[in-house]
Order: structure tokens, then C-alpha cells, then sequence
């Protein structure tokens, strides 16, 4: 019986560690809410502050540190999810008076990057707290695992608290030890962070709205400080409205491939990127699904009508098809969720609409800040497929083993891909089924809401005042949705088995 109580206690000292790490990015809205004299504001963010500081300081008093066992680890990284969407809501319940349902459901969209809003009126939002959704997802983007990582690196199993987040795991570090490697990982998140925020302001976005998109491009979250999202700067005549969403792009795209890919690159080692399967996937994807949107509109004939060929007016209308185009299907693979035109309005075809649900599953690479099932699953299930259908033309004496990049894909792999992805596939179902149940909505945008909620997403084909008026076990089953989605189902699930926490 000790030992159970001793696991426990060694979860909750952990915890404690991760409340008084999680005041430190309080911090940031606090001091700017203090320098915007907003003192309502101010109190909004003071309050968590000291909650978190007072709680963590408690959990670290009176629970003993120990060792964690793999699941426990595991179970860390979704208690952490939990806790820290408790306390990132309360700004939202204090500041501007929501509920306490839409702003928890705000805050895990926060910080698993999912981008679904329970907010309208963005443009008339205190700039702090507009601040803070979007710093929530620029944390959430690498992981607040990570902050955990520093003070726990050697606790036997910490490194599994990185495993976790399963999308992050199995792939090649840039470094020797697992803190080298959450710190280079930083040091490349935080340089592309500036960087898009530094075209941006360049372009005429001003510093603010730099700041607060650059944040969510990176972390492919998608939060904007407008109702608008990104066609606000087109609504609103911005004279390079067409290079500021170019540059969301670059933004989107480089969340969406793995970081460990980008360091490579920065080192020079081109080769190596090159050869990486999943990123040619990755882009391969991309154009293949731009092709077939354009393709649709094309033989919709709703481009050029009436418009000379190869007239000024054909090269802009062509440009700006290409670019709506590009930015949501880059949008939508990366699971940042920006919008310039509506994925549900009549711009997009029927085909369109199924490509847009396709992409959601997919998702970015393993190792980036995007959701979704991961590119490289499915190379991994294409590739199984493809000896599958050799097995059946080759000699019995044959070879069958399965590689990636070289290196052998063990059976235990295999099975853990096609865990997932049966999981996948029953969460999204079930998500569906409670939206028809519990709301009018149609069967494609039923299933669409928990499509984008377990993908980490954020636009489906509901509105976002329809996603609002959702009946709240529908708010629920969406919350698990979107943290069961981030940190890959599995340690979702041992949170609910009695013996993962002792063992």
C-alpha cells in the first residue's frame, strides 16, 4: 500500500514542479496588462499567478519526489495538459466573464494547438488577453513537457515523459542528451519566431499582430487577434496583404515539418534532408492536393468567367486562386486552421471538402508543433501496403522484412501505428455520433467538429457561433478530443487505468 501511495505522491510533487514553472509564463500577460494600466486585467492574470504558485508550492511540500515508471511519465504529460488548461482558463472567467466551460475549452485549444474558439469579437478583446491565447499556443507548440524535462532529466523514465508526446519521439536528436536536445529545439522555435515576426512587421502588420501570429503560425495553432483570421488584412485594404499571407505560409509550413529536420538543414547537412521520406512526403502531399482543388475549380469554370485570357485581370485572378488555395491546403495539413477563405463556403468544391477532411487526419510531420495522425504513419502504412502486394508476387524464400530510412521497422511499431489509427478512427466516430445526437447539425459537419478537435485543428464545417451553442457534452467529448489528439490517445487512455499509477 506504501508503494502505491509513493507513486502517487512522486506525480503530484512532479506537478507541483510544473505549477511553479507555469507562473513564469503568467508572467509575460501580467507585466504587459500592468503596462497597458488595465487593472481589471491585470487581476485577471494576478489571481491564477498566485493559484499556481500556491498549489504547486503546496503539491512540492508535501509529496516526496521519487522515480516514475514509463506509464507514470506518461501520465504526468496528460495530468499537465489538464491542470495547466484549468489555470490558463481563469484569465478568460476573470477578464472578460466567460464561462467557465467555453474558457477551459479555450485554453486546451490553446495549448494543444488546436485552435478551436468559444470567442467572437476578437477585435474589441483586452490586448493581454489576446496576448495570452496565443501565447498558450506558442508554449503548447514544442510542449510544455518540455519545461518539465529541465528539472526532472534524471529521474529514471523522464526521458519517456518526452516519449509522450508521441509525435515527438523516435526520431534522431540533433544532440547527445535529451536537455541538449529540448534546448537546440527552443533555440530553432524561437529564431523562426522572430523571423516571421520580424517579415511581418516588415510587410505592415503592426507589431502586436506580428507578435501574436507569429506565434500561432509557428506553433501551427492558428489563434488570431481577429474574427476575421488572416482575410482581415484583405478585408481591410492592407496594401501587401498578399505577401503577409505568403509569409503565414512559410510560417505554417515550417511548424509543420519536424525541428529536427530544420536542424539539419541549418547545419548544413543537406543530404540528410534530402533523403528524409517523410518531409518528401510532406511536400508531395501538399502539391498533390493543391492539384486536385485547383483542378476542381478549374473544371467548375468559375475562375475566368468573363475574363480575358492572359489580361491583367486573368494573371491576379489566377495569383489569387493560387494563394487560397495554397494557404488552406497548407493550413490544414500543417493543423493550424487560418483562414482566408471558409472551408465550408461555396469556394471549395464538394472533392475539396473531402480533401480538407483527409488532410486533417494526416496532419504535420513527426517532431513539428502540427497534430493530426503524422506523415510519417503514413508512409510507415504505405509501405506495408506496398509488401503486402509483394509477398503475394515474390518467391516464398523471399525477404519481407519492412525498412525506413534504412533502418528496420520493428513488428512492435507496426502494431503501435495501427493502434492508433483504430483508435483514431473510433474517436472521430464517436465524436461524430454524440454532435448528431446532441445538436442539428449534418452528418458531414458532425463528424468535421471532431475531426478537427482530435487532428488539433481548429476550422471544421460548422461556424464558429454554431461551434459556440454546442451542447456542452459535445464541448466535452471535444476537450478529450483535443487532448487525447496532442499527446497521441494512449496516454490519454492510462490516465483511466488504476494500475498505471502505481506500477
Amino acid at each position: 500500500m506504501k508503494n502505491k501511495y509513493r507513486s502517487i505522491s512522486n506525480i503530484l510533487n512532479l506537478m507541483g514542479y510544473l505549477l511553479i514553472l507555469f507562473t513564469i509564463i503568467l508572467t509575460i500577460p501580467l507585466l504587459y496588462s500592468y503596462l497597458q494600466s488595465t487593472q481589471k486585467i491585470f487581476y485577471s492574470f494576478f489571481y491564477p499567478f498566485l493559484i499556481s504558485l500556491s498549489f504547486g508550492t503546496i503539491l512540492i511540500k508535501v509529496f516526496d519526489k521519487g522515480k516514475l515508471s514509463i506509464a507514470q511519465g506518461m501520465i504526468v504529460c496528460t495530468l499537465g495538459w489538464l491542470f495547466l488548461s484549468f489555470i490558463g482558463a481563469l484569465p478568460y472567467v476573470f477578464g472578460i466573464k466567460a464561462s467557465f466551460i467555453n474558457s477551459y475549452f479555450e485554453a486546451m485549444s490553446g495549448f494543444t494547438t488546436t485552435g478551436i474558439t468559444m470567442f467572437t469579437g476578437l477585435d474589441k478583446f483586452p490586448k493581454a488577453i489576446l496576448l495570452w491565447r496565443s501565447l498558450t499556443q506558442w508554449i503548447g507548440g514544442l510542449g510544455i513537457i518540455t519545461f518539465f524535462l529541465a528539472i526532472s532529466s534524471k529521474i529514471q523514465g523522464a526521458h519517456r515523459l518526452f516519449g509522450a508526446e508521441s509525435h515527438k519521439a523516435d526520431t534522431d536528436r540533433p544532440a547527445p542528451g535529451l536537455i541538449n536536445t529540448v534546448k537546440i529545439l527552443w533555440l530553432i522555435y524561437s529564431f523562426f519566431t522572430i523571423l516571421i515576426i520580424f517579415l511581418l512587421y516588415l510587410n505592415g502588420m503592426n507589431l502586436f499582430d506580428s507578435i501574436n501570429h507569429s506565434f500561432t503560425a509557428l506553433s501551427t495553432g492558428g489563434f488570431s487577434t481577429h474574427d476575421s483570421s488572416i482575410s482581415y488584412f484583405m478585408i481591410n485594404n492592407f496594401k501587401n496583404y498578399r505577401l503577409l499571407e505568403y509569409i503565414i505560409i512559410l510560417g505554417m509550413l515550417l511548424g509543420g515539418i519536424s525541428f529536427v529536420t530544420h536542424y539539419f538543414f541549418l547545419k548544413g547537412r543537406l543530404k540528410k534532408v534530402i533523403k528524409n521520406i517523410e518531409l518528401r512526403y510532406f511536400i508531395g502531399i501538399i502539391l498533390l492536393f493543391f492539384g486536385v482543388i485547383l483542378f476542381e475549380k478549374v473544371l467548375r469554370h468559375d475562375i475566368y468567367d468573363g475574363i480575358r485570357i492572359f489580361s491583367k485581370e486573368f494573371w491576379l485572378v489566377t495569383e489569387d486562386n493560387i494563394r487560397n488555395i495554397l494557404f488552406q491546403v497548407v493550413s490544414i495539413l500543417t493543423t493550424t486552421g487560418f483562414g482566408t477563405k471558409d472551408i465550408g463556403s461555396q469556394y471549395f468544391g464538394a472533392a475539396a471538402k473531402q480533401i480538407f477532411l483527409l488532410a486533417m487526419f494526416i496532419g504535420g510531420c513527426v517532431g513539428s508543433t502540427g497534430g493530426g495522425f503524422k506523415v510519417m504513419r503514413v508512409a510507415i502504412l504505405n509501405k506495408v501496403v506496398k509488401l503486402k502486394i509483394f509477398k503475394f508476387i515474390a518467391p516464398k524464400n523471399s525477404l519481407n522484412t519492412l525498412y525506413y530510412e534504412g533502418k528496420k521497422i520493428d513488428r512492435e511499431e507496426i502494431n503501435r501505428i495501427n493502434t492508433i489509427l483504430f483508435l483514431w478512427i473510433g474517436l472521430i466516430f464517436l465524436g461524430g455520433i454524440v454532435t448528431a445526437l446532441f445538436s442539428n447539425q449534418g452528418a458531414l459537419s458532425s463528424v468535421s467538429g471532431m475531426f478537427s478537435a482530435l487532428g488539433n485543428i481548429g476550422p471544421s464545417y460548422m461556424s464558429v457561433k454554431e461551434m459556440i451553442n454546442l451542447n456542452p457534452l459535445i464541448k466535452l467529448v471535444y476537450i478529450f478530443g483535443m487532448l487525447a489528439g496532442r499527446l497521441e490517445i494512449l496516454p490519454v487512455i492510462l490516465l483511466f487505468k488504476r494500475k498505471a499509477w502505481y506500477f
